[in-house]
């Protein structure tokens, strides 16, 4: 399924950008799946790379919250109000997240998309309808409840070429985006449209673009979780070492390409458990195989800064439970969002402070 649509969206702070542009050097390596568990919740998990400190908050943004975007001088910015609450993923203090679930289950990212990414010109679309890169996933979730009434929408929508204010270039994004149905979709901005794909594989990664990357799970279809047979040239047996040898030729690198064919892999083959809080753990169990540390991609060599995986989330969309972990402090937190007043007049931000000592075990004492 393919459309293309035009249109709508946003809501900013001036002069700062959203937590989704934060860094101003590339993130190439941020990965999405989704599971479901056996009573048929959805989890979702993300991580996000950049090279730079993205100073993240979390926010819980109320129902009827202003937002109002940000445009070039002397340009007419677009307003809106949240039709839902949602809590997700902030930078620089500005309530435009990168990450995110709203009241109704509705959850998604913004993940990096260089090269591909191409946005309407500012002075070709309504500057009061208009959304920048880093406000899309914003408006998406706070408008709308399911997968389905995004899509309708993406014909009012169009995101515009336009620079971030802390970075001084255009943010590319293409955007999963997932409900408490199960349902999901890709959204690429292509050429000044919106290209959409059902994504029943629940997995994205970054560029090229999504279809490419299912062409290229035809390159890997005899890869299995069950052991190889052993091998028999006449007399002779080759038996493979250990387990895991359905598995020889999986990529192991941090590329896009790579890590979409080992989350796939991950999200196809891992076993399915009851409920959702215990495939939150099995989504953090299989989200921890794409932790990037420091060091590991040394884009510093070429002028860069360090990119690693800064935070990884999890959202339980049924249960309306929104998780979080960050680099230097790995217990994952948690977010009610129901258990929060949606009708409240401003937001609720929560500092991602670190805890760098880990917590003692508690023994039973004789």
């Amino acid at each position: 399924m393919i459309k293309w649509g035009r249109g709508f969206v946003r809501r900013g702070i001036a002069a700062v950008l959203a937590g989704t542009m934060a860094a101003a050097a590339p993130a190439q390596a941020c990965t999405n799946i989704l599971l479901l568990a056996a009573d048929g919740t959805p989890v979702y998990g993300r991580t996000l790379e950049y090279a730079l400190e993205t100073q993240s908050d979390v926010v819980v943004v109320p129902r009827n919250h202003e937002f109002i975007g940000t445009r070039p001088a002397k340009m007419a910015a677009p307003k809106w109000s949240s039709r839902y609450g949602f809590v997700g993923v902030m930078s620089f203090g500005q309530p435009f997240v990168s990450d995110g679930m709203n009241e109704k289950g509705l959850a998604g990212g913004a993940l990096y998309f260089p090269g591909f990414a191409g946005y309407t010109p500012v002075d070709k679309a309504d500057p009061s309808t208009a959304l920048a890169p880093w406000e899309f996933l914003t408006w998406v979730l706070s408008n709308f409840a399911t997968v389905a009434e995004v899509e309708a929408a993406l014909d009012k929508a169009v995101i515009v070429d336009l620079p971030a204010p802390m970075v001084n270039f255009t943010l590319p994004f293409h955007f999963p985006i997932h409900d408490a149905t199960g349902a999901s979709i890709v959204i690429e901005p292509i050429d000044g449209k919106f290209k959409v794909y059902d994504n029943p594989l629940g997995v994205l990664t970054n560029s090229p673009t999504f279809d490419w990357h299912l062409t290229n799970v035809r390159n890997y279809v005899r890869i299995s979780p069950v052991g190889a047979a052993a091998l028999k040239i006449g007399s002779k047996s080759f038996e493979p070492f250990g387990q895991g040898s359905g598995l020889l030729g999986i990529p192991g690198d941090p590329t896009p390409p790579s890590r979409f064919i080992r989350a796939l892999g991950y999200a196809a083959s891992a076993k399915q458990v009851a409920d959702g809080p215990q495939t939150v753990r099995l989504v953090e169990h299989i989200m921890n195989n794409f932790d990037i540390p420091i060091g590991f991609i040394d884009s510093a060599a070429k002028g860069g800064e360090l990119e690693y995986t800064q935070w990884t989330s999890i959202a339980d969309l049924r249960a309306k439970k929104y998780y979080i972990k960050g680099y230097r402090d790995q217990v994952l937190r948690t977010v009610d969002l129901m258990s929060f007043d949606l009708d409240a007049k401003g937001l609720q931000v929560a500092p991602f402070k670190l805890n760098l000592t880990p917590p003692p075990l508690e023994f039973n004492k004789s």
